[in-house]
């Protein structure tokens, strides 16, 4: 549990950018597009080991119970020997809680830029990329809307990524994405516009946050004949798990 706790909370979202010079057409990767000004800062959370990490998080849960009035006479003199046992462990190891939980605002703030900043040296420029397409609803112009991402299934069966790894993008009109995590490469105008639109994925409704948006006007797909196998199968497999839902599973014992 408090593994899963850390990750949650403090994972990084720490990617390195490279200054590529943007030209027109010029083929860039997703480790491109973080601000990397915005990527390298002090952490004290990430130094911590996983024993360590949990002691941090014990003390701040016996801390809290102690705060309230619960727990017999005896039990509350159990938790504080618990909580100096766990803070003089580690004291020992040099780690100061107090300042350590002070910091918690500051880190997640930093982490958030990281994970948000948009690499200026390319806002306005003309860039190819490829990654993973996603069909969204058109926008209000009618203009055909897609989201581009670095690695299949991410937004679906897999959280979406940081806002600086995902790209609102708007379509020319000669193609759009028929099937979730369509394998493709697009060249257009990438500008950093952040947004968040509220959509419907496989697995219920997301926000779609991108830090970017392109004006896409040359689309290559990368589909194979695997991936479209791969799609018909997921497909069927869909309907057939709606089959079941609905007949309370009746059909699956057919």
């Amino acid at each position: 549990m408090h593994h899963w706790f850390r990750s949650l909370v403090f994972a990084g979202l720490v990617w390195c950018g490279h200054p590529v010079m943007a030209t027109p057409g010029t083929a860039l990767d997703w480790s491109d597009l973080p601000d990397p000004s915005a990527q390298v800062f002090d952490d004290p959370y990430r130094e911590l080991s996983p024993e360590q990490f949990d002691d941090v998080l014990f003390v701040v849960r016996i801390r809290g119970r102690l705060q309230q009035e619960v727990g017999s006479a005896e039990e509350r003199q159990k938790w504080q020997l618990l909580l100096a046992e766990t803070e003089d462990a580690l004291v020992s190891d040099g780690i100061d809680v107090d300042w350590l939980l002070d910091q918690r605002e500051v880190v997640t703030e930093r982490r958030r830029k990281a994970g948000t900043s948009g690499n200026p040296q390319f806002d306005g420029r003309t860039i190819t990329l490829a990654g993973f397409a996603i069909p969204a609803p058109s926008d209000p112009d009618g203009r055909p809307v897609a989201y581009l991402v670095p690695e299949r299934g991410m937004c679906s069966h897999m959280p979406p990524p940081p806002p600086n790894q995902m790209i609102r993008v708007r379509l020319n009109g000669d193609w759009a994405p028929s099937y979730f995590h369509e394998p493709v490469r697009l060249t257009g105008t990438l500008t950093i516009d952040p947004s968040v639109h509220n959509m419907m994925v496989v697995d219920g409704l997301m926000p779609m946050n991108a830090t970017f948006q392109l004006e896409a006007e040359r689309v290559e797909t990368l589909e194979t004949e695997a991936d479209r196998l791969e799609w018909k199968q997921r497909a069927a497999d869909r309907i057939r798990a709606a089959g079941n839902r609905k007949t309370g599973g009746a059909q699956a014992s057919k």
